[in-house]
C-alpha cells in the first residue's frame, strides 16, 4: 500500500504546478464546480497510475488541479463507489493520494436522499456528522502506522470550524442552508420506505452511497473535512417518489451554483 501511494504520488508531482493544501471530491451531478477553476490542468484517471477508474454516469474521471478563488486546490472530478465492485482500500486510494501530496483540508460533496421532514428538495445539507452503515470499514485489516493510528478519534469527523465558516457564508450571500447527519450505505438501490424509516430512526437526516468511507481515512490520516449534500429526493412518508438517476443528477446540476459559491467563499478562509 505505502509502494503504491507514492507512486501515485511520486507520478502526479511530476504533472502538478503547485503544492495544493485543500482537495475536493465532486459526486454525482455535482461536477460542474471545476468550471470555476482557473489555470487547471487535468489528468484522466485512467493515466494514474494505481487509480481506479469511475464507471458511473454523471462521474467524468478527471483529476484537477488549479485555482478556486484565487486558492490552489486539487479536485476529484468524479469519485469511487464501493457498490462499483470496488473493495474499500481502492474506493479511499485517492484520499491517501492526496494525504501524500501534503493536503490537509478535505472539501467533500454528494446527492443524497432526505429523511428530515423539514428538508426540500434542492436544499443543501452541512453535513455534521454520519452514521457508518457499510458491510467493510476503510481501515479493516492491519494498520499502516505511517498512514495514522490503528484507533482513530472520530469525536469531530467534520471540522466545527469549517461548518461555522459555511454556515456565515451562506447567510451573506442569503443562500438557504440546513445541517444534519448523513448515513452512508452500499448502493446501489434507492432506499425502500422501510430502509428510509429504519435510518430516521437510527439518527439521520439523508442518506446517501459514499463520503463515509473518504472522510473516515481522512481523519486517520489527520486531514479536516468538511461536506455538503444536496437533497435531490426526499425519504419521507407521504412524499416518497420514484427517483432514477438521471433526475438526481438534474437536481445536482441546479443547484450546484449555490454550492459551488460555498465551496469557493470556505476555501478562502481555511
Amino acid at each position: 500500500m505505502l509502494q503504491k501511494i507514492q507512486e501515485t504520488a511520486d507520478f502526479l508531482k511530476s504533472k502538478l504546478r503547485t503544492n495544493p493544501k485543500t482537495g475536493i471530491i465532486l459526486g454525482t451531478g455535482l461536477g460542474n464546480l471545476v468550471t470555476q477553476l482557473t489555470d487547471k490542468i487535468e489528468i484522466p484517471y485512467e493515466s494514474i497510475p494505481n487509480f481506479p477508474v469511475s464507471t458511473v454516469e454523471g462521474h467524468s474521471g478527471k483529476l484537477i488541479e488549479g485555482k478556486l478563488g484565487g486558492v490552489d486546490v486539487l479536485a476529484m472530478q468524479g469519485r469511487f463507489h464501493y457498490y462499483e465492485g470496488y473493495d474499500m482500500k481502492a474506493v479511499t486510494f485517492p484520499v491517501r493520494v492526496m494525504k501524500a501530496l501534503g493536503i490537509t483540508n478535505l472539501l467533500v460533496s454528494n446527492a443524497s436522499g432526505g429523511m428530515n421532514p423539514e428538508f426540500e428538495i434542492g436544499d443543501l445539507m452541512i453535513i455534521t456528522d454520519h452514521i457508518n452503515v457499510f458491510p467493510e470499514h476503510p481501515l479493516r485489516g492491519k494498520n499502516i502506522n505511517e498512514l495514522g493510528p490503528r484507533f482513530p478519534d472520530m469525536s469531530e469527523p467534520y471540522c466545527k470550524e469549517f461548518i461555522d465558516k459555511a454556515k456565515s457564508i451562506a447567510k451573506e450571500n442569503n443562500i438557504k442552508v440546513v445541517e444534519g447527519v448523513y448515513v452512508g450505505t452500499t448502493g446501489p438501490t434507492f432506499e425502500t420506505p422501510a430502509e428510509y424509516r429504519y435510518f430516521r430512526i437510527i439518527g439521520g437526516d439523508a442518506v446517501g452511497m459514499s463520503t463515509v468511507p473518504e472522510v473516515i481515512v481522512a481523519n486517520h490520516a489527520g486531514m479536516r473535512c468538511f461536506g455538503i449534500s444536496i437533497i435531490t429526493d426526499l425519504g419521507v412518508p407521504g412524499k416518497i417518489v420514484e427517483v432514477t438517476h438521471e433526475e438526481v443528477q438534474e437536481i445536482g446540476n441546479s443547484v450546484q451554483p449555490l454550492m459551488t459559491l460555498i465551496m469557493k467563499e470556505l476555501i478562502k478562509v481555511i
